[in-house]
C-alpha cells in the first residue's frame, strides 16, 4: 500500500521549483516595498530588509496620487461589472431557451470572440471613441471593457442556464409568468452562483487592464491603477523603486484576496454548465 504521505513529499518536491519561479517575483516585491530606499539598489542585493518600513506605503500614497486612480479602477470596474451582465443575462436567456434562426452560428460567434485579442482592435476602438467625442473619458473605458467581456459573459452564463430544469420554467408559464417574470423570479435566483463567478471574472479584468486604457485615457487625473503604476516607470529618469513596488503591492492585494477566498468557486466557474 503506498504511503500518502511519502506520495505528498515526492509531488511537492516536484513542484518545488515552479513554486519558486511563480512565487519569487512577489517575494522581490514584497521585500523591495518595505525596504528603506538605500537597499533597494544596494550591491551586492539584500534580500531581506535591514528594517521594515511601512512607511514607504504612507510616502507613496503621498507622492504618486494613488488614491484617486484606485477610486478610477474601481468605479470603471464595478460599472463595465454591472453594465456587462445586465446585458448579457437576457442575451444568455435567449440563447439557452429561445429557439430562432442562427442560433447555433450566434453560439460559434460568441467562441470566435475570445480569440481576438484587444491589441489587435486598439485602433479601431481609438478612432469609433474618438468620434463619438469619448476620448479621455472613463466612459469610453466602461464601454470597451463591455464589449470586450460580453461574449464571455454570455457564453458563462448561457451554459448554467441550460442546466435548470425546463419543467421549473413551463410550471411558472402555466401559473401566468410572462418571460420577464420567469427571468427574474426562476432563474435569477437559481443561476446566482454563475452570475456572480461571472462577474468576479469581468471585475478582475478590468482592474488589471492596462492596454486599452492607456489608448483611451489622456489626463492625469483620469488614470487608473495600472496607469498611475506604469507612469511610476516610464518616462522618468529616476525610479524610486521602493514607491513603485509598493503600489504594485497595493494594486495587487485586491485581486489576491479575491483569488484567495473564491479559489474554489473560480475553478469551478470555468466549467459550470459543461456537465449536466
Amino acid at each position: 500500500m503506498e504511503n500518502p504521505v511519502r506520495k505528498s513529499l515526492l509531488m511537492w518536491l516536484f513542484l518545488s521549483p515552479l513554486v519558486i519561479v511563480i512565487l519569487f517575483p512577489f517575494a522581490v516585491m514584497v521585500s523591495t516595498a518595505v525596504k528603506p530606499r538605500v537597499e533597494v539598489l544596494m550591491y551586492p542585493p539584500r534580500w531581506f530588509p535591514s528594517e521594515i518600513r511601512l512607511q514607504n506605503f504612507v510616502d507613496m500614497w503621498q507622492a504618486t496620487r494613488l488614491g484617486p486612480a484606485v477610486m478610477n479602477s474601481l468605479l470603471v470596474s464595478i460599472a463595465a461589472t454591472v453594465l456587462c451582465l445586465l446585458v448579457a443575462i437576457p442575451a444568455a436567456y435567449a440563447a439557452s431557451r429561445m429557439e430562432f434562426t442562427g442560433r447555433k452560428l450566434f453560439r460559434q460567434f460568441l467562441l470566435v470572440t475570445q480569440m481576438l485579442s484587444p491589441i489587435v482592435l486598439v485602433l479601431g476602438i481609438f478612432r469609433l471613441m474618438a468620434k463619438m467625442g469619448f476620448v479621455d473619458q472613463l466612459p469610453a473605458l466602461v464601454l470597451a471593457y463591455v464589449a470586450f467581456n460580453l461574449a464571455f459573459s454570455v457564453w458563462m452564463l448561457q451554459a448554467y442556464f441550460q442546466t435548470i430544469p425546463k419543467e421549473l420554467e413551463e410550471a411558472a408559464k402555466l401559473d401566468g409568468a410572462s418571460t420577464l417574470q420567469r427571468l427574474r423570479l426562476i432563474f435569477l435566483p437559481l443561476a446566482a452562483p454563475a452570475i456572480g463567478i461571472t462577474a468576479v471574472f469581468i471585475f478582475i479584468y478590468c482592474w488589471n487592464e492596462f492596454v486599452l486604457a492607456m489608448t483611451l485615457l489622456r489626463s492625469p487625473e483620469k488614470s487608473t491603477l495600472t496607469l498611475q503604476t506604469f507612469s511610476l516607470v516610464g518616462g522618468r529618469y529616476q525610479v524610486e523603486w521602493d514607491h513603485v513596488m509598493a503600489a504594485t503591492l497595493v494594486a495587487s492585494v485586491p485581486v489576491a484576496v479575491i483569488f484567495a477566498l473564491l479559489q474554489r468557486s473560480l475553478v469551478s466557474g470555468l466549467t459550470v454548465g459543461a456537465v449536466k
